[in-house]
Parts: C-alpha cells; sequence; structure tokens
C-alpha cells in the first residue's frame, strides 16, 4: 500500500506544471548561472554574508539587543533554507522512483522500495559531503550560542561567499584542474618541512646552546623559513643550524617559483574563458542583441553603424587580431568559430537573439552558419554576405533572410555613376557619414499620387533628390535591367525613365533630410486626400 502511494505521488509530481514551474524557479535562483535572478538573488547573499559576519563580530564585545537578535534568526533561517533547497535541486527523487519502477514492471520483477530509498538517500549524502555543501552547513553552527567553541565556524561564513563570487569559483577550478602537481609539490614540501624541523631541533636543542625546546618549535621555525618570512623569534646558533637554515631558504625559493608558476600557467590557458564568460554575462542582461560573425572590413562597418544606433551585438572571430582590434574599440566579442556547433547555441541565439549577420569572407563559412543558425533559431533574421553570385541561391537555401553582395554592389554603383562624379560623391558621402545628405526608402501607398506614375513624370530632380533604385516584389518589373534579387524581391538600381511604380514599391531615394520629408508628406496627404473621395 505504501508503495503503490510513493509510486502514485511520484506520477503526480511528474505530471504537475506547477511542480515544475517551482523547481524551475528555484533552479535559476540558485544554480543557473545563466539567469538574471541568480545574479540578482547573489548580490543579496553578498550582502546578507557580510552583515552577519559583522554582526557576529561586533557581539564580542557588546550585547545583542532584540533586533540584532531578530536579525540574526532571520538570517539563519535563510541559510537552512537555501541549504534545504539546494538539497532538495542536487537530484529528483520522483525520477529515480519512477525509473525504476518502470524498469521493474518491464522485466516483470517485484519493485523494492527500500533498495530505491537508498539510492536516493546515497546521492542526498553525496550532496551533504561535496565542499560548498559542508561550507553551507559549517556556516549555520555559529548560530547556537551556548557552545562558544562553534564561533571558531565564524569562518566559514565568510568561505560561504565561495557560492556567490564567480571569480572565486573559478580560482578554485584553476587550483582542482592542476591537483596532480600541487599534491606532488606538497608532499615534497611536507618531506621538506619534516626534515628541517628534524634537523633543526637535533642541532638547535637547548643542550647543543639553541633556542629551539621541542620539535613543535622546531616544525614553527622550518615553516617560517621555507616561507622565506623570516621573524627572527628563533634564529639558528650553530653551523649545523645555520647550514639547515640556508638550504631550507633556497629551496623554499624554488618551492615558491614553482608554485606560483603553476597557477599562472593555469590562469593563462583559463582567461580566455574567464573573458568568455563575462561576455556571456554581459549579453544575459540584455533585452535583445544582434550577432555578427566575422569582424573584417564588412563586419566592422556594421558593428561600427550599430554603435553608432546604440544596438547592443557581439561579435564572433575566430582570428586573434581581429578579436583584439574588437576589444580595443570595446566591443563584447567571442573568441570562436561561429561555424562550430554550439558556439552561436551559447552566445544567445534562442536567448535574446534578434538577428545573425554573417560577414566572413568565406562563402561556405557563410553557408554553414546560416543553415546552424536557421536550425537553431528557425524565426531569427539572418544577413548574409556572398562573395560569389554562384552562392547566392546556397544562401537562400540554406535559410538567410536576405543576402548582400558589397562587391558587386560597389561595382554597380562605381558603373552607373563614373559619369556622374556628383551623384558618386554623394553616395560616397552618405556611406562615409561625410555629408549631411542622408539615404531613405519612401513606399508607394496604394491610392497615392505617385501610383502608377512613371519615374520621369515624378522628376525627382525638381524635388531636390535622388533615385537610388526600386524594391518589388511586381512581377511586371522584372523586364527592366539592373535587377538585383533578394529574397521574395528585386531591387531594380538606377531605373529608366519610363519605370512605372505599382502598389507596394519602395523607392530607395538620396536627399536632404527636409526635402525627403517633405516629398514623404505628399505622397501620405494625396493616399488621405483620395481615400476621402472614395
Amino acid at each position: 500500500m505504501l508503495t503503490r502511494l510513493i509510486v502514485y505521488f511520484a506520477y503526480f509530481l511528474k505530471a504537475s506544471k506547477r511542480y515544475q514551474r517551482t523547481k524551475l524557479f528555484f533552479y535559476d535562483l540558485l544554480e543557473n548561472a545563466g539567469s538574471p535572478l541568480k545574479s540578482y538573488f547573489d548580490v543579496f547573499m553578498i550582502c546578507l554574508v557580510m552583515l552577519s559576519v559583522f554582526l557576529l563580530i561586533y557581539e564580542v564585545d557588546h550585547k545583542l539587543g532584540e533586533s540584532e537578535v531578530l536579525f540574526e534568526r532571520c538570517v539563519i533561517s535563510l541559510f537552512i533554507a537555501e541549504y534545504l533547497l539546494r538539497g532538495w535541486l542536487y537530484s529528483d527523487n520522483h525520477k529515480i522512483i519512477l525509473e525504476h519502477y518502470e524498469k521493474a514492471e518491464y522485466l516483470n520483477v517485484p519493485f523494492r522500495l527500500g533498495k530505491v530509498t537508498g539510492i536516493i538517500l546515497a546521492k542526498k549524502i553525496k550532496y551533504i559531503f561535496t565542499p560548498l555543501a559542508l561550507i553551507d552547513l559549517l556556516a549555520i553552527l555559529p548560530t547556537y550560542r551556548p557552545l562558544r567553541v562553534m564561533r571558531i565556524f565564524l569562518l566559514f561564513r565568510l568561505f560561504k561567499l565561495f557560492r556567490y563570487f564567480n571569480s572565486i569559483k573559478v580560482f578554485a577550478r584553476i587550483l582542482v584542474s592542476r591537483r596532480f602537481e600541487l599534491v606532488t609539490l606538497g608532499i615534497f614540501l611536507g618531506f621538506l618541512v619534516f626534515i628541517g624541523s628534524t634537523a633543526i631541533y637535533l642541532f638547535e636543542n637547548p643542550a647543543n646552546g639553541g633556542q629551539v625546546k621541542n620539535l613543535f618549535e622546531g616544525f614553527y621555525w622550518a615553516v617560517v623559513t621555507v616561507a622565506t618570512v623570516g621573524y627572527g623569534d628563533i634564529s639558528p646558533q650553530t653551523t649545523g643550524g645555520r647550514i639547515i637554515a640556508m638550504v631550507l631558504i633556497l629551496v623554499g625559493l624554488g618551492v615558491l617559483s614553482f608554485l606560483v608558476s603553476i597557477i599562472v600557467t593555469a590562469f593563462n590557458e583559463e582567461m580566455d574563458e574567464l573573458r568568455e564568460n563575462s561576455t556571456y554575462a554581459a549579453l544575459n542582461r540584455f533585452d535583445d542583441f544582434i550577432i555578427i560573425c566575422g569582424f573584417g572590413r564588412v563586419g566592422q562597418h556594421i558593428a561600427r553603424q550599430l554603435e553608432k544606433d546604440q544596438l547592443n551585438f557581439v561579435i564572433i572571430d575566430p582570428k586573434e587580431a581581429n578579436v583584439l582590434k574588437a576589444k580595443r574599440l570595446g566591443y563584447l566579442v567571442i573568441h570562436e568559430d561561429a561555424s562550430k556547433n554550439g558556439v552561436i547555441q551559447n552566445a544567445g541565439i534562442n536567448n535574446g537573439a534578434t538577428a545573425v549577420i554573417c560577414t566572413t569572407g568565406d562563402d561556405v563559412i557563410n553557408v554553414y552558419i546560416t543553415l546552424t543558425s536557421r536550425h537553431l533559431n528557425p524565426g531569427i533574421k539572418i544577413i548574409s554576405r556572398a562573395n560569389n553570385q554562384d552562392n547566392v541561391k546556397k544562401l537562400y537555401q540554406a535559410g538567410a533572410s536576405n543576402v548582400i553582395q558589397p562587391f558587386e554592389i560597389a561595382g554597380m554603383v562605381v558603373a552607373e555613376y563614373i559619369g556622374q562624379p556628383v551623384a558618386f560623391e554623394a553616395i560616397l558621402g552618405i556611406i562615409r557619414e561625410e555629408s549631411h545628405i542622408i539615404m531613405e526608402t519612401l513606399c508607394v501607398h496604394p491610392g497615392s499620387f505617385i501610383e502608377r506614375m512613371s519615374i520621369a513624370e515624378i522628376d525627382f530632380e525638381k524635388r531636390k533628390l535622388m533615385l537610388l533604385g526600386i524594391i518589388s516584389a511586381n512581377p511586371v518589373h522584372q523586364k527592366h535591367k539592373n535587377s538585383y534579387p533578394i529574397k521574395n524581391q528585386h531591387f531594380y538600381f538606377n531605373p529608366e525613365s519610363f519605370f512605372v511604380l505599382r502598389d507596394g514599391d519602395l523607392l530607395v531615394v538620396i536627399g536632404r533630410e527636409y526635402s525627403i520629408d517633405y516629398f514623404r508628406d505628399q505622397i501620405e496627404k494625396s493616399r488621405l486626400k483620395r481615400g476621402r473621395k472614395r
């Protein structure tokens, strides 16, 4: 009966959306490094731990009032709740029960509740003896005031900060990664201190006129000497003792140098990961951002414009030179190959990214990044660069929303305006942002006066505007030359004078801002006026 009840309850927890949401909330609060909620909680706990430590120090020479005692109890209650919640999150008991129950049902063997209970308890005990869990537990003990000796565990409240400072966690991980070297060095250092303390006791005991009264003082002197501290409270008097001191100092310098080299090497190896972690942390603070894959000439121009427009973005590039340049400019950058599985996913393509821009100089890499991005996020906007006309169709098939061909566009501009230096300089000035002229798109709304008018009839020159091109999805325009395909549309560059505008066409015009605004107002007023007549 009890077994059936427990299994039923396990199935209930598995199906309960409220239970899953609750557990996910506490996971984001306590464990999920990518959750903004955890960052706020970490800051709160750091402040709380520091306040509780100051309160315990204050209590040494002062009697606590009711408010201070109440605060201490609240802090301890929160520490206990956090400890229990972390133990709860460490493993899913209902999943363990159901896994063994369903396996027993499938094999048609008895379900042993006692065995499953033992497995669950083993997992919880394993958590209890993890270093951070032990620190959490010991941080609670100083509140037991009748035993003053328990105050020594006050230090573990400070160790509890390991949980909330990522840099401290990284340092601990680096030490663990060099465990073999550090253990080897520790064993050697232990033998060195043992030999040194024994030797100095033999040479410097009071019978020989020395100051070392017992083996513990010899041990103390050996540790101080190896560490090259040299307090001077115990100094060798005999020749043998001085020789031992010189040997320990020289060997101690070597040991310390070796220790520093181990830690520095480990930090250098982990430095790239530390920088990437800080980049990911910064991205988590953004509600939306753009991913730029490749920081060559095209990527640099795009980044500069996005920065000017105060848009958030992150750069992914495998080249060290490009990464260093991006860092000098103060951009967020990830030193990775965006074509590798997981890089774009870790960059946040499903967690705040609004667009992916592929600007590498290799069309194959751009196709692969486009395929990966579209697979990871079917709804994201992807703009890809194509260096070869033959690869434009492949990029669209891979999932690109738009494809740009910078070299072809530049060639078309030069070819069309080589005989019109004024127009060419205007376009160049816009690109370099050196003039007061801007580029804008104007929509041909149904009912506006320019609908079904030809380019010649509009007379852009009289309106102090220059028509750069027309974007349209209307198939009637496909007979015109200078057609540049974009997804489901075409861009008609420098269209002929007999080009007739249709509903939905977009005019790409160049001119002063007030000229463009005046022309836009005329289009809107004519559309509204014709609508009222109808």
